[in-house]
């Protein structure tokens, strides 16, 4: 539903502050463990929630989303239940958007057209499958937007300005500014370049860009949060998961809240990040 992503972007600018996207993987390290992360992620302050769909084979991230995707699946995740979190979630909270994220293999095997109408049913407002270019757009991308499912593209600093219109052709919702080459969970990208970066693709869209990839602190999130409508954690949250498990890989009674306590402290840098009028 792309009215809940439009409206929630719509009330940030209202507020004069970036977004805070927060990203998790479903059924890491348990299906109501991340349900319980699911649900804690808005009180935390997080204004829209990337739900990671683990799969076998994740060739665009690094060791830490690698090993939460194997904990999902070795706990028995599929990507029926993760739609079914998303259903669940819905039950306490209708506002916040919700973005899938992962790869094209378990959707093509599940079934593109059941699968967009199960996420639509589960509440699911965009897509992000990271190994899907736009000259693919037939077959995830054209059908999702006439459902009326955002899908969301990857910018990156290789994007160039013959690239950049292909990659915002048929994008919706907004567009996640990659701020580094390379695999996810990476060092810090330098913050002047990626406000010119910004601006760069704002020159061609008026939709939001959300920056992502080393972004582990209030600092960063509030540095980030300077030049961009939105500053996407994935990483940092997915190695609070994993710190707070036992040997064996079980949740404790800390996992939940050591995932809030680090949002909080993110909410509190995108809410002290003064978004500067593009104008």
């Amino acid at each position: 539903m792309t009215a809940r992503m439009d409206k929630r972007f719509a009330d940030l600018k209202a507020e004069g502050r970036p977004a805070l996207v927060t990203y998790f993987m479903g059924g890491d390290p348990d299906y109501e463990t991340s349900l319980g992360i699911m649900k804690a992620l808005p009180e935390a302050g997080s204004d829209i929630i990337e739900l990671g769909m683990p799969f076998s084979d994740p060739m665009a991230d690094g060791p830490a989303i690698q090993l939460a995707g194997q904990r999902a699946l070795k706990g028995g995740q599929t990507l029926k239940k993760t739609l079914q979190l998303a259903a669940d979630f819905r039950k306490f909270d209708d506002a916040t958007p919700i973005v899938m994220m992962g790869y094209y293999n378990p959707i093509y095997i599940y079934g593109v057209e059941k699968f967009l109408d199960d996420a639509l049913a589960a509440g699911i407002d965009g897509l992000i499958v990271v190994d899907l270019p736009p000259e693919m757009d037939d077959e995830l991308c054209i059908p999702a937007i006439r459902k009326g499912i955002n899908f969301i593209r990857l910018a990156t600093p290789t994007t160039d300005e013959k690239r950049l219109p292909a990659v915002l052709k048929n994008t919706s919702g907004f567009v996640y500014y990659v701020s580094m080459n390379g695999i996810t969970g990476s060092a810090l990208p330098d913050p002047s370049l990626v406000s010119g970066a910004v601006k760069r693709i704002k020159q061609h869209t008026d939709l939001p860009v959300c920056v992502g990839f080393g972004v582990k602190t209030a600092d960063h999130a509030k540095v980030i949060g300077g030049s961009a409508d939105g500053v996407v954690v994935g990483t940092a949250i997915v190695n609070q998961v994993a710190t707070s498990l036992t040997k064996d890989g079980k949740a404790t009674a800390d996992t939940v809240q050591a995932v809030a306590t680090l949002v909080r402290g993110l909410s509190s840098g995108t809410r002290s990040a003064r978004l500067v009028a593009a104008e």
